[in-house]
């Protein structure tokens, strides 16, 4: 049985069942960094290939990001509660056998079902907040709280795979998950609500490998090439995913019911939304790309000392996403908090610009700096684009925003990893060997063939970080700008969006 919006205050049990929803959400988000710590005990144990290998730690990622689209949209057709659970019991009995796995390919095969429980996850627990808060100032409020968890859950992942595998074995990583996947799938039908899209049109079934083959490829190609290289096929990827994204366009500006209505982006501040979350997602995880690498190859940390250094920057980023929202129930315009949320983010990267060989309290304080700013921003248009979307679309509306973020960080990663890997090879010294002048690892891999290599590399490296950071600080502040022009004039129409009749007005008039 389905509910209505409507323009009620939360109570008690919606907020229970937020902090119920948000354990499933923190172990999705985490997944995708849970194996940084366990994949030498896995390959130790299963002995996999080197594509095995690769296999295993990507297929999840790749997966999901193809997916979201796909569950975001389903939800909505079947119900975001039934979705929700069909997914917690997916993922839960994946984490169990990947756990228990006795060979790679069954470990593979078990990440891989993992991916799309994490798909059916995300854009679920999303939409249900957009059912359960009507309220604007509590979803704010909400989003920005369901913003704070996913970000740092990725953070925590890493942390807790070196934890577990320093005194378990490398499944206890998988088995964490089972215990918030049953207090779900145990808690989750009295709490949430259920709300489906009420169009009796059929699913468009065709979009589904046509949103795959354009959302694997490019990604595949984005996450390769700070590591590879501009190589030939990794371009040859990203334009093939293109052209298929063309088609997938033109499948659903002509389908009679299409997965993705064309409609969503007339919603006034939509559009700009998306738009400016892919901006976001590409200076956070770009940032990452490099201060990772900093303080394990820089500084010499260890893998796990390392993790716990980096998760320092994480701890306030639980109220960045809540402030924003406070100042925009407080009257303050949302084009200005976002404005000073990229602006904030830009100061982070120029913090970065700053650091030498030894400044990791300078390069902690960068990357609180960017992700506190980055926060503030995700949680503000996410609000936005969900303040703006009917209720029956929420779950495409999520998954559209989800999607956008994977292509964000990935072309973060692509774009300024390339920058500093340029600089890095500019600054190397010539008579260092070939394999020295492709990356930090393999100088200091060979550090003893040349005397003083360490140090060159490592300051080649900061080198190519600052200037990555200053073409960082450059796209945010654009950013920064372009969010008070877009945005300023941007008028949220939550209340009628949220009364139970507009939704069946909207999707009837195909807007």
């Amino acid at each position: 049985m389905t509910t209505n919006a409507t323009n009620t205050r939360a109570g008690r049990r919606e907020w229970t069942a937020l902090g119920v929803l948000m354990l499933p959400l923190l172990l999705v988000s985490m997944d995708v960094s849970v194996l940084y710590f366990a994949i030498p005990a896995i390959s130790a144990d299963l002995e996999p290939s080197g594509t095995q290998q690769l296999w295993i730690f990507d297929i999840y990622a790749f997966v999901l990001a193809g997916l979201l689209m796909t569950m975001g949209s389903l939800g909505d057709r079947i119900g975001h509660r039934r979705l929700l659970l069909i997914g917690a019991a997916a993922f839960g009995t994946a984490s169990l056998v990947a756990a228990y796995a006795n060979s790679a390919e069954t470990l593979i095969a078990a990440r891989a079902v993992l991916g799309i429980g994490g798909a059916t996850l995300m854009p679920s627990t999303m939409a249900l907040l957009r059912t359960m808060f009507t309220d604007p100032a509590q979803r704010a409020k909400a989003i920005g709280l369901w913003s704070g968890v996913m970000t740092a859950g990725i953070a925590l992942g890493s942390v807790m795979s070196g934890v577990l595998v320093e005194y378990f074995w490398w499944g206890s990583v998988f088995l964490v998950n089972l215990p918030a996947m049953a207090l779900l799938l145990a808690l989750g039908p009295a709490l949430l609500p259920e709300y489906r899209n009420p169009s009796s049109a059929p699913f468009d079934w065709l979009s589904v490998p046509l949103s795959m083959a354009a959302v694997l490829p490019v990604i595949y190609g984005l996450k390769e090439i700070p590591s590879e290289g501009w190589n030939v096929r990794y371009v040859v990827s990203i334009t093939v995913g293109l052209l298929f994204a063309a088609l997938f366009v033109h499948r659903q500006r002509t389908a009679a019911a299409p997965m993705i209505s064309p409609a969503l982006f007339r919603g006034r501040g939509f559009a700009p939304s998306v738009g400016l979350n892919i901006v976001c997602m590409f200076g956070v995880m770009g940032s990452a790309y490099f201060t990772t690498q900093y303080l394990q190859s820089v500084l010499g940390k260890g893998a796990l000392e390392a993790a716990l250094w980096a998760l320092l920057p994480s701890v306030p980023i639980g109220a960045a996403g809540p402030i924003a929202a406070q100042l925009v129930q407080k009257g303050v315009n949302r084009a200005y908090v976002v404005t000073v949320g990229f602006a904030i983010a830009a100061s982070g990267f120029g913090l970065l610009a700053l650091a030498g060989t030894d400044s990791m309290w300078l390069v902690l304080t960068a990357s609180g700096v960017l992700a506190v700013g980055g926060v503030a921003v995700m949680s503000q248009i996410m609000d936005l684009a969900m303040g703006t979307a009917p209720v029956e679309r929420a779950g495409a509306a999520s998954s559209l925003m989800e999607t956008g973020g994977e292509f964000g960080g990935a072309l973060g990663m692509a774009v300024l990893g390339s920058i500093g890997t340029a600089i890095y090879s500019h600054e190397i010294p010539a008579s260092a060997p070939d394999v020295a002048r492709e990356t930090l690892g393999g100088a200091l891999a060979v550090a003893d063939q040349l005397p003083g290599l360490a140090a060159a590399a490592r300051a080649a490296f900061t080198s190519g970080m600052q200037g990555a950071a200053i073409a960082g600080a450059v796209l945010l502040a654009g950013a920064a700008v372009l969010a008070a022009v877009t945005l300023r004039r941007v008028e949220v129409r939550q209340r009628a969006c949220e009364t139970p009749d507009e939704p069946r007005k909207l999707s009837s008039s195909g807007v």
